[in-house]
């Protein structure tokens, strides 16, 4: 019989693919962008945000602050390089009010980081009080990002349309969430368990709006930016 912590591996695994193709679906976003020079109406604040939600969970996931969650660093680190890369191509083409904007919020979070990790560092001795401090800021900011897309399941309610609201991205997101979920329970992690659960209602009823207004949208895609929470950032992967 499989153990629990191979069961634990296989599912963080599999969370960390599904994970990586969310981390990529603003690919199109940023193909346009660099086609257009231009950012047009799209804004940094989806990238900014995962990336503040990656810094974290990377932090989370080290062995000082909360040993044996090798899969929360790995994924959550490759998303911080891809958001980096996401924010650089916004920096070159957006306008100067843009671009200052989006800087001061970056350096906002660098600050924000810096004094997270030397008061957990310094102030927390122990594995579990660091991650309780670390895990809290992960579940907080992990559900604001969860929250985001109501606005967009919203505008499908009100309009009575999918256009903006990818079929594709609403699956993995709720793949995604229920993958992490699972992995938080195999050995139970409230902190990576509460925002995947979040990730996984809000992705069903994304899906069940989509079904319900797929026939009365207009048969044209359109880009899309819901942020990348990843399953609160492959959370606790």
């Amino acid at each position: 019989m499989i153990s629990a912590d191979a069961a634990r591996n296989v599912v963080g695994i599999i969370g960390n693919v599904i994970s990586f193709g969310l981390f990529l679906s603003p690919v199109p976003t940023f193909y346009r962008i660099c086609k257009a020079k231009d950012v047009e109406e799209f804004k940094a604040d989806p990238y900014l945000a995962t990336l503040l939600n990656c810094m974290l969970w990377v932090f989370y996931g080290i062995p000082v602050v909360h040993p044996n969650s090798i899969l929360v660093v790995t994924i959550n680190g490759i998303g911080l390089v891809i958001e980096a890369a996401y924010l650089t191509i916004f920096f070159i083409y957006c306008d100067n009010k843009k671009r200052k904007r989006a800087l001061a919020v970056l350096a906002v979070e660098v600050v924000f980081m810096v004094i997270v990790v030397v008061s957990v560092l310094l102030a927390a001795h122990t594995h579990e009080k660091r991650s309780m401090i670390v895990g809290i800021l992960c579940v907080i900011f992990g559900a604001m990002m969860y929250a985001s897309p109501l606005t967009v399941m919203g505008n499908v309610i009100k309009t009575k349309s999918v256009e903006y609201m990818p079929f594709f991205l609403s699956l993995v997101s709720f793949l995604n969430g229920v993958c992490w979920t699972a992995y938080a329970l195999i050995r139970f992690d409230l902190y990576v368990t509460i925002p995947n659960a979040l990730g996984t209602f809000f992705g069903l009823v994304q899906l069940i709006l989509y079904a319900c207004y797929y026939k009365s949208t207009p048969k044209k895609e359109k880009n899309v930016e819901l942020p990348t929470v990843v399953s609160g950032n492959v959370r606790g992967r």
